[in-house]
């Protein structure tokens, strides 16, 4: 009988063996039919529209990913934004393109990189060739985006949310009284709001102030730009805002937002008047990410020796490696070493979309970009955010490019540290120290906040506030008390941060290229991406929607408890993943 079962046992062992084998034959399949995709890049036909879906389009870098053991796994996506707006610049000269339509696209990004894109499109209509745009809802950022279409559609039933910019602050204070856990703070900036949801229950006049500034900035630059586009005073436009005087088709076509109420089968048969195809016939077209990848080909054509290199940072500011959506001191140092090292590179272009994070990570990036410009120039070029440790980085280059709506600036400094004294005695539990020296425990979570260390974490949160300042005053040429005027954690709108000096120039990534090119002294070049991040199998895996099994746990959590409860909870663990002193944006500002 234990024959039998030894036997039986070996069978399926070999069984099992065989299927998981088998899977991962499909799934190393998978992995090379996707690596090799650029075998499959779309051929444009002539008499053809770029259809701009960008809902998956959120940082401004794509990224590239190697594997030094799996070479099917190196890739090079093209949905970044970069890939974007190089793309409509190449299809402004491209004879087969004879236009762009936005299809009920949501906008996935902020408003900085909606007005680069946008300024991106003005410049493509300079072509003489048409936008068109139709959706069965607008939101805010969606019709800030479309409204550079020469014709607006609406769904007769749609809905327009035009109504002005606001933001909505939580506080914590009675929180943490009613549970016991509380979040000891200490802060150089009368401005520096990110802590303050912890000792206050309501707005100091301080945050109110520099919050309406800041969204007075930022409503003004997109309320101009819709302005221009659809030949609209602005006072009309915030009447409209005021009484939501647009939220219905009719409404929106009266106060001229958009064009013409109809169905999608209408927009699209006007589209085919446009292109001269009959009714019945289907009109040629390629997805924005598609004629990306195909333009990126031509790129590889450019015989340049030259090169501008262009280091993305964005995301928070961490310690460690980083990747996409982080910046950790690892990739970035990696990334700025090769570009100074090259000779073939003449200038470097940092590309800031970052809120801030690690003192610590920031200091040392902060010194990575010094020793660049000891050998050749940088410029910065700020996306949506380049705030606190996002303008660490960026105060010591050369020259500084913002958005209008890019907020930057927070020039502060916090340190939080848990406390759960309170709920550790009201459940009864109780702890004591036995130490060799005065300081030798140091803090615990478990007993308050005594003077002396608070006075220990007050003293280090003063000394990288006044490096924070040193560093910025030394970049921009301005004295200690000039920064710290402007300082104290507040934030800025890039218009507002070029009156300050806190930037030189508004523009976008295109500027700054051009900027550092001139630096460099160079006329013929092509630009070089950095950083690169290292894919794993399992990362791999987690990037394939369309395996089950193969869902990162984000897009799992974010899809069981949805979008806006996701965002919360982001922001609970990012306060729980707080290591350290902190430069970090206050709050965020999201257009809706």
């Amino acid at each position: 009988m234990q024959f039998l079962k030894n036997i039986l046992s070996t069978v399926i062992g070999i069984f099992i063996f065989c299927l998981l084998s088998f899977f991962l034959l499909i799934l190393i399949g998978i992995a090379a039919a996707a690596s090799g995709g650029n075998e499959d890049v779309v051929t444009v036909k002539d008499n053809s529209v770029i259809e701009l879906n960008i809902e998956d389009v959120h940082n401004d870098y794509a990224g590239k990913f190697y594997n030094d053991k799996l070479s099917f796994l190196n890739d090079t996506p093209h949905d970044g934004l970069i890939n974007i707006l190089n793309a409509i610049e190449s299809a402004k000269t491209d004879d087969k393109i004879k236009g762009i339509t936005i299809t009920n696209s949501a906008v996935g990004l902020g408003i900085a990189q909606s007005k680069a894109l946008r300024d991106k499109l003005e410049d493509f209509k300079s072509s003489g060739k048409f936008i068109v745009a139709y959706s069965d809802n607008f939101s805010q950022s969606d019709y800030y985006l479309n409204s550079v279409a020469d014709t607006i559609y609406m769904n007769p039933v749609a809905d327009l949310d035009f109504k002005g910019l606001s933001s909505e602050i939580m506080f914590y204070k009675d929180f943490q009284e009613k549970t016991g856990i509380k979040m000891e703070v200490i802060r150089h900036g009368k401005y520096k709001s990110a802590v303050e949801p912890f000792l206050s229950n309501s707005m100091s006049d301080a945050n109110r102030e520099q919050i309406s500034e800041l969204l007075g900035s930022v409503w003004e630059s997109v309320v101009n730009d819709i302005s221009k586009s659809r030949n609209i005073p602005v006072d009309s436009l915030n009447s409209i805002a005021n009484k939501l005087a647009a939220r219905t088709a009719e409404m929106a076509k009266n106060t001229k937002l958009i064009d013409k109420v109809g169905y999608e089968d209408q927009y699209r048969d006007g589209i085919r008047h446009a292109l001269k195809v009959a009714k019945n016939e289907k009109y040629n077209s390629v997805d924005i990410v598609d004629y990306a990848e195909a333009n990126s080909i031509s790129d590889l054509l450019n015989s340049a020796e030259d090169e501008i290199a262009v280091v993305y940072a964005q995301g928070e500011i961490r310690s460690g490696e980083g990747s996409l959506d982080i910046i950790g001191e690892g990739a970035m140092r990696k990334a700025l070493k090769e570009a100074r090292e090259n000779d073939n590179v003449k200038a470097v272009v940092l590309r800031v979309n970052s809120p801030g994070g690690s003192a610590l990570t920031s200091e040392l990036i902060w010194r990575e970009v010094e020793l660049t410009k000891q050998v050749k120039p940088v410029v910065v070029s700020m996306s949506n955010y380049a705030a606190s440790g996002g303008y660490y980085i960026s105060c010591g280059a050369n020259r500084i490019f913002a958005e209008p709506g890019t907020i930057t600036g927070s020039i502060g400094v916090f340190g939080m540290l848990p406390n759960v004294s309170q709920l550790a005695n009201n459940m009864g539990i109780h702890t004591e120290k036995v130490s060799t020296h005065d300081n030798a425990s140091g803090y615990s979570l478990f007993t308050p906040l005594e003077d002396d260390t608070r006075a220990i974490i007050t003293e280090g949160v003063e000394n990288i506030y006044n490096t924070f300042v040193n560093r910025v005053a030394t970049g921009r040429n301005m004295t200690f008390e000039q920064v710290d005027s402007i300082a104290q954690g507040r934030v800025w709108s890039g218009k507002d941060a070029l009156n300050n000096g806190l930037v030189d120039e508004i523009g976008g990534l295109d500027a700054a290229i051009a900027y550092a090119a001139q630096l460099g002294k160079t006329e013929s070049y092509k630009t070089v991406n950095y950083p690169e991040y290292e894919m794993t199998f399992d990362k791999f895996l987690a990037g394939k929607s369309g395996l089950p099994f193969a869902q990162s746990k984000e897009d799992l959590i974010k899809e069981e408890i949805g979008e806006e409860n996701y965002i919360m909870l982001q922001r609970i663990r990012r306060i729980n993943q707080l290591r350290g002193n902190q430069v970090i944006l206050p709050y965020e500002i999201t257009i809706r």
